[in-house]
């Protein structure tokens, strides 16, 4: 049975960033599946070139790219890559930025230059660059991809990345009053845990963690990568047409529960 035309993405060309895995190869290739071309970023080339395989045989055009979202130059390339390979952007996926922590008292200040660098700056930069196309064509959306540490403290040594993230949820809101008249749509998801090699292998080490992260999200499981893929969709097609600036969690309910709370199967005790 066809989905419903308003998340109908045939024809437009989406650039997303980390596409060569986790969230970014995810929403990558549910674009793909809802019918978009798209340019996929990463210094992971290979792993790019593979989720480039794939949206290839969905019959989709698809151009992987070398490009460090940190760089404000590789960022400017990849764009000017983009207007020879597809000559518009509809929706821009800025999903990748490697983040650092460390106790506050003790990391060096270019530890918190270099995080504002990889996860604010950067997703400017490529903000900047897919917003003046999709001003020229009067449309076009813009996802953000924050954390729920910018919403509230995670602790653990997280406040560069915290802090980073909390500025891109401003940033999400500035950009979305700025260009929404003109047809530009800004908006930003919020994961909790979504499960990938790195968590995995911090959990391993610290077997307590897990419990702990389950402990604050009321759906009782971790987030997957494939769970970006409806948000997104909806967020790049025109089922959202009337939505920007929106701030929205994919948390499993970890925002929504108090931080005290529990819930019925949870490893925290009920009472």
């Amino acid at each position: 049975m066809p989905g419903h035309q308003l998340f109908d993405m045939l024809g437009r060309v989406a650039v997303v960033s980390g596409a060569a895995s986790g969230m970014g190869r995810a929403m990558a290739i549910g674009f793909a599946e809802a019918g978009a071309d798209v340019m996929l970023a990463d210094v992971d080339v290979a792993g790019a070139v593979a989720t480039a395989a794939h949206i290839r045989a969905l019959g989709r055009k698809a151009v992987p790219v070398n490009c460090d979202v940190t760089n404000i130059l590789s960022v400017r390339a990849m764009f000017a890559l983009l207007d020879k390979e597809f000559g518009r952007v509809d929706v821009l996926g800025n999903v990748a930025g490697p983040g650092m922590g460390g106790a506050p008292e003790e990391i060096d200040v270019s530890v918190m230059t270099q995080v504002l660098q990889n996860l604010v700056v950067g997703r400017f930069a490529a903000c900047q660059e897919a917003g003046r196309r999709m001003l020229k064509q009067g449309r076009g959306s813009i996802i953000n991809i924050g954390s729920i540490g910018g919403w509230n403290s995670l602790g653990r040594h997280h406040m560069p990345y915290g802090t980073a993230m909390g500025a891109v949820i401003q940033m999400t809101r500035e950009l979305s009053t700025e260009w929404a008249a003109r047809g530009v749509r800004v908006n930003c998801i919020l994961p909790a845990q979504v499960l990938n090699k790195d968590l995995e292998a911090r959990m391993k080490t610290m077997p307590a963690m897990r419990d702990v992260f389950l402990g604050g999200i009321p759906a009782g499981r971790f987030g997957k990568p494939d769970d970006i893929k409806g948000v997104a969709i909806f967020l790049g097609s025109d089922a959202s047409s009337w939505v920007t600036g929106a701030i929205i969690p994919m948390d499993g309910g970890n925002l929504a529960m108090n931080a005290g709370g529990s819930y019925p199967g949870g490893p925290r005790p009920m009472g």
